[in-house]
């Protein structure tokens, strides 16, 4: 679809509720039974930038095979760029107009294939592209990091690789123990004020770390972070401690990463894994070690979509959407059917009793997923 109205007249199809005398399968029921809403957009915390409620994400795509030596990170559940294709044309579709990247997925690829499918399927203005910086890209000495020649390198590597002169969000993957702050910040801000990155973001880190980073921004009268992509969903809530109230009390738009907790809340809890949770190294540091009291919630999801005859992935993709702080969680898909389940749980509005019930089992968690 390349007529500029389409990013912004997109459909969504959330589903109705059927009866509990209805013989239809849920599937089935998300196919048949829909109406038209049309796709909400939000600005990006204070910012004027007009966003997606859902953000593409694309780490899904790329190289299963991509990797450098020294690293153990792998994507074996990766669509290479045929197959990923279509997912970028399908989002635009319905009004998608965000896209999430980062320079380490499949070392680059992941940026080639977004580059690629955007240029085809939409206009450069129509689309707002965020990447990361952070993650090592090849071994040996400034391979990855925060230092002020990592980001001055890395934010040309990007744009090469998708293809444009500028990045509309560029963010910091990850917290830079080895690199003061101030070097980081004002890397950044010169970043910006080259016209390389419209907009500052930072991704998973402990509060104060944030704090003071917009502090030291602040001070010198540089770009501040917009942005915060943190680790959050039904079955890791420790960013309500203290990195959800600061981004509300700042103005900081929050768009969510792994908001299905890696497919176990997109699923019922009988339901065979998928080849992404049998080798997503990352993801089972994430949740392997409070899987047992985690299943609690992942029942009580079940539950809800049982009764409201609702996908899994609906239920806890609308619990995260009603938070007021919460811009646009990022989804990942590998099948249509994920793509359009996400877009459509904008269409569902959960009660406050149905809102309680989902999170009364939590339990809290050790922190995970800032390294």
């Amino acid at each position: 679809m390349r007529e500029v109205a389409g990013l912004w007249s997109g459909r969504i199809m959330p589903c109705v509720p059927l009866s509990s005398e209805s013989r239809l399968s849920r599937g089935h029921a998300a196919r048949m039974l829909i109406m038209e809403a049309t796709m909400e957009y939000r600005r990006l915390g204070n910012t004027g930038l007009t966003v997606s409620r859902i953000c593409l994400g694309c780490m899904s795509y790329g190289d299963p095979a991509a990797t450098i030596a020294g690293s153990n990170l792998r994507w074996e559940w990766a669509l290479k760029e045929d197959a990923a294709r279509p997912f970028f044309k399908r989002a635009i579709d319905l009004g998608i107009n965000f896209f999430d990247t980062a320079n380490v997925y499949s070392f680059g690829a992941s940026e080639e294939i977004t580059g690629r499918a955007l240029r085809e399927f939409a206009r450069r203005e129509e689309v707002v592209i965020a990447t990361k910086v952070w993650g090592v890209m090849r071994p040996g000495p400034n391979g990855g990091g925060l230092s002020r020649k990592a980001i001055l390198h890395e934010i040309d590597a990007s744009l090469k690789r998708l293809g444009t002169d500028y990045v509309d969000l560029y963010q910091i993957h990850r917290w830079d123990e080895a690199t003061p702050i101030e070097e980081t910040m004002e890397a950044l801000h010169d970043v910006v004020r080259m016209g390389k990155a419209r907009y500052l973001g930072a991704s998973s880190m402990h509060a104060w770390q944030f704090a003071k980073a917009q502090h030291v921004a602040e001070r010198h009268g540089w770009s501040r972070f917009v942005s915060m992509q943190n680790h959050y969903n039904l079955i890791y809530r420790e960013e309500e401690r203290e990195m959800v109230p600061l981004c509300r009390d700042q103005g900081i738009g929050l768009i969510p990463w792994s908001p299905l907790a890696r497919g176990y809340l997109a699923r019922a809890p009988e339901a065979k894994g998928t080849k992404r949770s049998e080798t997503d190294r990352f993801g089972r540091t994430l949740y392997s070690s409070m899987a047992q009291a985690d299943q609690p919630v992942v029942a009580g999801v079940d539950k809800l979509a049982k009764t409201r005859n609702l996908p899994h992935a609906q239920i806890a993709l609308a619990w995260l959407l009603r938070n007021a702080a919460v811009t646009a969680p990022i989804v990942g898909a590998t099948k249509m059917e994920h793509l359009e389940t996400a877009v459509a749980a904008l269409g569902v509005q959960l009660s406050k009793e149905e809102v309680t019930a989902l999170e009364a089992p939590y339990v809290a968690h050790p922190i995970a997923g800032f390294s």
